[in-house]
């Protein structure tokens, strides 16, 4: 695994009151511009000049680079690999963890490591920034030191926030429920089906009731992917030929379908016929809304009964990040018949209870 680590002790000459380690993987919050005015990543043994508060947060920051830092668009299940693996090696060793990470693909990224860290007992907060911290109205500082507070936050001997999550522009928003909905403004994240896990004040104000409970037990790393799972987005005048384009694909295992409002899809005969036997042929479908809010219940209206009837799962309230990095990670753990066991259970509260 190729990566640069150094430690930066901001308590000294004190003990520090926790250890956070920071993984930078790339992305716009850690580019800084060269004399000639080109963007370059960010040296990270000078974070103390670009950031002298975090002296005053007392902790033993680590600070883990990719040795190449990515674009986030260039994100692969490859890189999930690494994060889990340098999140489970340094794990007995840290309070908590801090990635940072381009926004584009922050939502996948965050719902894969959800589901990757089983028994979670510290918490990983994803953050990032808008505009690269050199720049003079950066909201890179405001989201890296509160990511860090977050990350070493405790409820006396627990980590107040034991899970995966994502710290933006005041609001911290569970990983595998965020789905980023703004390119243009500072707030670029939203959770429409479950509640802010915390907001950033004069104060940060913890949701308690709605922060998952952390585990007892040792933590577990799943990272084996299989990346055969498609998307067919619906909408109105859709093709046969566009759907068999797809759907035909002898190598996919799993599909996702995009359809309208609560799980509605088209009923004409050709349409059913084609998912129908696809699903015969063991083929895995799962049902998620095209809207950010509200849940798919099939069955409500005529044009998702049919959906039921063939074998079409629903994916009830699960963002399209989360399902795509769920099925991905079940497919590749355990195979087409678990995963379509498993698939609308909740794993790491991605899903709804019903």
């Amino acid at each position: 695994m190729n990566y640069k680590t150094l430690t930066i002790n901001t308590a000294l000459p004190s003990k520090p009151r926790a250890k956070v380690m920071i993984i930078y993987t790339g992305g716009t919050f850690g580019m800084v511009h060269d004399s000639n005015g080109v963007l370059l990543p960010f040296d990270f043994s000078l974070i103390l000049e670009h950031l002298p508060t975090l002296r005053n947060l007392f902790l033993e920051i680590t600070v883990i680079s990719f040795e190449d830092p990515i674009d986030s668009s260039n994100i692969e299940p490859a890189h999930w690999q690494m994060i889990g693996a340098m999140i489970n090696e340094h794990y007995d060793r840290q309070d908590g963890f801090v990635v940072l990470h381009g926004t584009d693909t922050m939502a996948y990224t965050a719902s894969a490591l959800s589901f990757m860290l089983q028994n979670l007992s510290k918490p990983i907060v994803f953050t990032g920034a808008q505009l690269p911290i050199s720049e003079p109205r950066s909201d890179a500082r405001e989201n890296l030191i509160t990511a860090l507070e977050i990350a070493s936050a405790r409820n006396g001997v627990k980590a107040m926030v034991p899970e995966v999550c994502i710290y933006f522009d005041y609001e911290l928003i569970r990983g595998n429920r965020a789905k980023k909905v703004e390119s243009m403004h500072f707030d670029a994240f939203e959770s429409e089906n479950y509640p802010s896990l915390a907001k950033a004040g004069v104060k940060i104000d913890y949701n308690e009731a709605v922060i998952q409970a952390g585990s007892e037990s040792k933590l577990m790393l799943h990272s084996k992917f299989d990346t055969n799972v498609s998307i067919l987005k619906l909408f109105p005048g859709i093709n046969q030929d566009a759907v068999k384009s797809i759907i035909g694909n002898p190598t996919m295992k799993a599909l996702i379908i995009e359809t309208f409002g609560s799980g509605n899809a088209p009923s004409a005969p050709w349409f059913i016929r084609l998912l129908k036997e696809s699903i015969n042929q063991g083929l895995l479908i799962l049902n998620i809304s095209q809207c950010p809010g509200g849940m798919v219940i099939q069955g409500k209206y005529e044009t998702s009964r049919a959906l039921e009837e063939i074998g079409v799962i629903s994916g009830v309230d699960m963002t399209l990040e989360a399902a795509v990095t769920k099925l991905m990670l079940l497919l590749g753990e355990y195979g087409g018949e678990r995963a379509r066991e498993l698939i609308n259970k909740p794993m790491a509260g991605e899903i709804s209870n019903l």
